[in-house]
């Protein structure tokens, strides 16, 4: 990559990652990747609800939107763009088009996390002056992959590629909440091969692995109990305690079988209630989640987690209610264009390890987007870009190794032309 190039997406990271916003606020990245597009020269830049299907998941009250809202129209986003998004609208697609050939996708997801940043000073971004403005932070690299997306399309643009190249900047991945209605909007259904990237899951800078595996499927879900206050001393056995039902579901969900077909996990991530130690509490909660390594395993591990709460509700009398916040399937890299990222990482200078399949351990929401255009006789992989990170994943300290952007773009471009180049 030449070094204006590189140097500019390094500034545009940092830029992005100063104002992180969390899931469906997303409305100042939305404009400044849109900003990005329009300097780039795309033939089409989609934005506002028909990005995404109707149906969306974990998109907060007016009230939790409107102070971003806000903050995006102070910094200075067009209102007309700000206008299109109200609401959690976010995210957008690019579509470049270059001649005859296949519909090649790349999906990046643009969104934050709801945690303050380090402010020490071993801490690059801090030391450096790009630490978070907003409260928020992109603990997780989506400020990289956004970049990544830019930054294909502009050598896209610039190569023989022939085709057409769609990028999705997919608002709300934290809580597996964008991936289904971008997947579902109708824009994938033209597409042959998809891409999907993510920096560092614990590979160190110069490491690319060309198909992710052991993508978990997720179901996150929120169980409200409810039962009746009484006075604790008084009248006892007047009241049916929720905090009683929601102790005995944590208990119970922890005692689900395991599944002889692959992995499963369960977690009761978050639980509360009650108002004082002198009343029987009439409500409590739990915010979990069911995963598996198939589909079909956390299908049998939220099926068990639902009867585990609803007996434990009905065991002490009380009700619950179980809304399903967040999901995604398990997903598979399809061997041709594994082949074809690793053959474009290993020949790449700054690869040192060209990978052909590694782990994720986790749950991602781009599985919807693969599902869609793999059920529709199309191909995807999900590809990692290591970048060597001081702090975990979502902690405090995570920060990105900025040379890792440049070998994403430049493998993924890579593979891109040659997907196209190679279509029969």
């Amino acid at each position: 990559m030449h070094a204006d190039r590189e140097e500019r997406l390094v500034a545009l990271r940092r830029e992005l990652h100063r104002h992180p916003e969390p899931a469906w606020k997303e409305f100042r990245t939305t404009a400044r990747v849109v900003a990005e597009l329009e300097r780039v020269g795309v033939d089409d830049c989609i934005v506002g609800r028909d990005v995404l299907a109707d149906e969306r998941l974990s998109v907060p009250d007016d009230a939790d939107l409107e102070p971003w809202y806000e903050r995006a129209r102070e910094a200075g986003v067009d209102e007309d763009l700000l206008e299109s998004m109200a609401g959690g609208w976010t995210g957008c697609i690019a579509v470049l088009e270059m001649g005859e050939g296949p519909t090649v996708g790349l999906r990046v997801d643009i969104d934050g996390l709801p945690r303050e940043e380090s402010t020490d000073e071993a801490h690059e971004p801090a030391r450096e002056g790009f630490r978070s403005e907003t409260g928020a932070m992109h603990a997780c690299g989506h400020d990289a992959h956004a970049t990544i997306g830019i930054g294909v399309l502009e050598a896209v643009k610039d190569s023989d590629f022939s085709g057409t190249l769609k990028v999705f900047f997919q608002p709300a991945e934290e809580v597996i909440g964008g991936g289904k209605p971008m997947a579902e909007s109708g824009h994938l259904d033209d597409v042959d091969y998809l891409y999907a990237v993510h920096v560092g899951l614990d590979y160190p800078t110069g490491e690319v692995v060309a198909g992710i595996g052991d993508i978990l499927a997720v179901t996150q879900f929120y169980a409200t109990f409810e039962g009746e206050p009484s006075h604790a001393g008084a009248k006892p056995e007047a009241g049916r305690n929720a905090v009683q039902a929601m102790a005995t579901a944590v208990s119970n969900l922890y005692a689900i079988p395991r599944h002889s077909d692959g992995a499963s996990r369960i977690n009761a991530g978050r639980v509360g209630g009650g108002s004082a130690s002198n009343i029987i509490p009439e409500e409590a909660f739990v915010h979990g989640e069911a995963r598996g390594t198939t589909t079909e395993i956390r299908d049998f591990t939220f099926d068990r987690a639902r009867k585990a709460m609803e007996g434990a509700a009905l065991s002490h009398d009380c009700e619950v209610d179980i809304d399903v916040e967040g999901e995604a399937p398990s997903a598979e890299s399809d061997a041709e264009l594994v082949d074809l990222v690793h053959d474009a990482s290993a020949s790449h200078p700054d690869v040192t390890r060209a990978t052909r399949r590694g782990e994720l351990g986790g749950s991602e929401d781009a599985t919807f987007l693969m599902q869609r255009v793999q059920d529709n006789g199309g191909l995807a992989t999900y590809v990692g870009v290591g970048t060597d990170h001081p702090g975990g994943h979502h902690t405090a300290t995570f920060d990105v190794d900025e040379e890792s952007i440049a070998i994403g773009v430049d493998v993924l471009t890579e593979a891109i032309v040659e997907t196209a180049a190679r279509r029969p």
